[in-house]
């Protein structure tokens, strides 16, 4: 008998080791598949860009240079809206992710006669919406045009977002927030002093999804503020950037562009790549600060208590 048992355990400790292993090889496979095109970008970023044009550069430049992201930080326009798209994912994100909540906090309320009704409402809208035509004519009527509101307002509830919120709130317990009002605490008091803090890793995970909504979008200044230069974002800049260097390569032979009276050579490839360095940056510096709550508020908020 206790041949057999000894057995079993050398089987299942030699399963566990090979089903560790693999587990240990696929996942550091999928982490080189996921890293290596960031460090591609950012190796065709670092290399000369007409020596890039010849291909085999992978992860580690073939010839050093910085000339790609002079020639993109060499626009004056770059700074200031780098501070705006700054300024839009910062407020944006904080008004967005309170209203989202306190939407969410309102409609989880089972004493809320209307919960279902307006929680279809809102549903509806994530799979018909008016088109753009109908939407900008809104926006002109708000008087929302070359206004820096109009990056706040029209997102400042987000369905998805709200579901989110709204299941991790179902699933507190109840006990706590009954005590709360038989201590003469409102809805709102309730909803700042309680929900909230008990729903930092759903609002994390929300706020994560609305930051990157807003530093990376660039299709709203093109509508309503690409006649204002001072309301512009990086990501639009960066966009008119790549815009100029496609037209002046389809007009001309050479990947010459002069610049603030040098010559700077770079090409639509190296441009591109060191674009996405630029915008996905501050993305990888905040990411590491709320992966902990992303993680939890994925999990948790989609589960019930």
């Amino acid at each position: 008998m206790g041949n057999v048992k000894s057995s079993r355990l050398r089987y299942s400790s030699l399963s566990d080791k090979v089903f560790d292993t693999c587990n240990i090889l696929f996942m550091l496979a999928l982490m080189i598949i996921t890293l290596y095109p960031f460090i591609n970008m950012l190796a065709v970023s670092l290399n000369d860009a007409n020596d890039a044009i010849k291909g085999g550069i992978y992860i580690w430049p073939r010839s050093w240079t910085m000339e790609n992201y002079k020639y993109i930080f060499g626009e004056s326009s770059i700074y200031h809206s780098t501070l705006i798209s700054a300024l839009r994912t910062v407020i944006g994100t904080a008004v967005a992710v309170f209203c989202t909540a306190m939407l969410a906090y309102t409609i989880s309320r089972q004493d809320y006669v209307l919960r279902k009704f307006v929680t279809m409402f809102f549903v509806f809208t994530m799979y018909f919406s008016g088109g753009l035509i109908p939407v900008y004519l809104l926006i002109k009527n708000l008087n929302l045009i070359d206004s820096f509101w109009v990056y706040i307002i029209p997102g400042i509830v987000g369905v998805f977002n709200m579901i989110v919120i709204r299941s991790f709130i179902e699933g507190l317990p109840e006990g706590i927030l009954e005590s709360a009002r038989i201590d003469g605490a409102g809805e709102f008091t309730t909803f700042m002093r309680v929900v909230l803090p008990l729903t930092i890793p759903a609002l994390a995970t929300v706020s994560l999804f609305v930051a990157v909504g807003q530093w990376n979008s660039w299709f709203d200044v093109f509508l309503y503020n690409s006649s204002n230069l001072n309301l512009s974002t990086l990501q639009y800049e960066l966009m008119k950037i790549l815009q100029t260097s496609n037209t002046a390569t389809s007009q001309s032979a050479g990947d010459v562009y002069a610049q603030s009276g040098s010559v700077t050579s770079v090409t639509p490839a190296s441009i591109r790549a060191t674009m996405t360095i630029i915008a996905g940056v501050p993305i990888l510096v905040v990411y590491p600060f709320l992966q902990k709550y992303f993680v939890q508020g994925m999990t948790v908020g989609g589960v019930k208590g």
